[in-house]
């Protein structure tokens, strides 16, 4: 399919700007039955969007209408695919705004890099569409809650994309914490300590590339999106975004979030913490990456600590664990499917008790929800997505105010809590073993700071306020307020 061309977009009746709102039309919100054709726009066709394709290829009485990408090499495997299911040949679109004018669409499944996934959920929601959004749900906080408020605003279904919120194991978990079973949770920790596989070649040192023309193929204006504009280079398309900030949010904000998600899941009542601090930094050689790939970020919960370390070259497992969670009790810790009385032993059984009734497809709830149009029984609402993303957030504005120290592993001292100063003594340990050199003196230590969770801003900080948000790049702008 053609790109579209400058007069095409600006002709585009969607075009004018970024906050515009389209009505959807009064079958858009009705319930539907097991029978009704709900047609499907899936944008974002690299990795995760593979697996929308899959889910809503194998439901019944569910259509995929469109693929949209700007990059129209991604359409093709996608089409041989549906062709094998003998589906209906969906439109293939660079631009979603297209697909949102068609007033029979009803869902805008989205697994774009994270700097389009507000914005989008922001487009479709105005357009009446309900939205599945992979996780972040936000590129930084501010659109985060406009994504919230424009979803109950236009009363649409938006299902976040951590999964695990439809495990009924993490639901009993969540569970056996409120019960206290095990005594006061102490700790809930997150862990992300992926290498990217031989070489570390997608998290560890990911080299130059040179600045030049983007391929043919690629409407990079599109790709582009809310970003400010700059030169295309082969770092950007199609994964390593994740490591530069004007696209993605780190390690913390990719795999990280699933197990940040659950980390405060189990939490009982937490929304935002009372303060953040983060350190690490990004240890490579001279690379063009930005994002850290060594972090460890804490959060104050009042009575507990949620303490996330991330992890982007090769590493040791702890406790058994590269990516996961462990719980600290009282009476002992959970991690990998058992429970360890004060830490010790081979472990036994966890104590069970029974959580809010979950399990089945995150696909499949959603779809669920769509037709009934009871956004209740969503397993991770939008608002859901929004804190667990905005956590990941947190912690990189934390580092990102941070300032070159010399490491000290009594800086976890300084927190009051010996579990963060143990965090930081591992992460010096793993780093000195990585084959990239860390001297103790190539670190980051962020800034501490308190957050307001009522205004969802900080305490006393504008510098880290600025941060909450982006100059966005018209027509792709997020509004400042519903």
């Amino acid at each position: 399919m053609a790109r579209v061309n400058r007069r095409q977009f600006l002709q585009g009746s969607l075009a004018a700007a970024a906050t515009i709102a389209i009505g959807g039309t009064k079958s858009s919100a009705r319930v539907r039955g097991a029978n009704d054709r709900i047609r499907v726009a899936v944008a974002g066709l690299n990795g995760r969007g593979g697996a929308h394709v899959s889910a809503y290829l194998n439901m019944p009485n569910v259509e995929i209408a469109y693929l949209v990408d700007p990059h129209q090499k991604t359409f093709k495997k996608h089409l041989d695919t549906i062709a094998s299911k003998n589906a209906p040949a969906p439109k293939t679109l660079a631009d979603i705004r297209q697909a949102l004018e068609d007033k029979e669409l009803n869902v805008v499944s989205i697994a774009t890099p994270n700097h389009w996934h507000a914005l989008m959920t922001i487009w479709a929601c105005q357009a009446g569409k309900d939205v599945y959004v992979e996780k972040p749900c936000s590129h930084n906080i501010h659109e985060g809650r406009i994504a919230v408020e424009i979803a109950r605003q236009h009363k649409r279904i938006v299902q976040h994309g951590t999964q695990s919120r439809s495990s009924q194991q993490w639901a009993d978990l969540a569970a056996l914490v409120k019960s206290g079973k095990l005594g006061k949770l102490l700790v809930s920790r997150g862990l992300c300590y992926k290498d990217g596989g031989t070489g570390g070649t997608t998290r560890g040192d990911i080299g130059h590339k040179p600045e030049k023309d983007p391929p043919a193929d690629l409407d990079w204006n599109l790709w582009l999106g809310p970003a400010r504009q700059q030169k295309y280079h082969e770092n950007l398309v199609h994964y390593r975004w994740h490591w530069f900030w004007d696209f993605g949010n780190g390690d913390i904000g990719n795999q990280g979030v699933h197990e940040m998600d659950k980390a405060r899941w189990v939490i009982p009542n937490a929304t935002w913490p009372r303060s953040v601090v983060s350190f690490g930094g990004r240890y490579a050689n001279n690379d063009q990456g930005q994002t850290p790939n060594a972090l460890v970020s804490i959060f104050d919960f009042g009575d507990t600590w949620l303490i996330f370390e991330t992890r982007g070259l090769k590493s040791p497992a702890f406790r058994g664990l590269s990516i996961g969670n462990i719980l600290h009790f009282e009476e002992g810790i959970v991690a990998g499917n058992k429970f360890y009385p004060k830490g010790q032993g081979d472990g036994e059984p966890i104590p069970k008790v029974s959580g809010d009734k979950r399990g089945g497809d995150h696909f499949t709830n959603f779809i669920q929800c769509v037709r009934s149009r009871d956004s209740a029984k969503l397993h991770a609402d939008i608002e859901v997505g929004h804190y667990s993303s905005g956590l990941c957030h947190l912690g990189n504005i934390s580092y990102r105010l941070g300032t070159p120290a010399s490491y000290d592993p009594k800086l976890g001292k300084v927190l009051g809590d010996d579990y963060a100063t143990e965090a930081l003594e591992r992460m010096a340990a793993h780093l000195k073993d990585s084959g990239i050199q860390f001297n103790g003196k190539n670190f980051i230590a962020g800034r501490k700071l308190t957050f307001d969770g009522k205004t969802e801003r900080f305490i006393n900080d504008k510098e880290a306020d600025a941060l909450l948000t982006r100059d966005y790049r018209p027509p792709f702008v997020v509004p400042e307020k519903v």
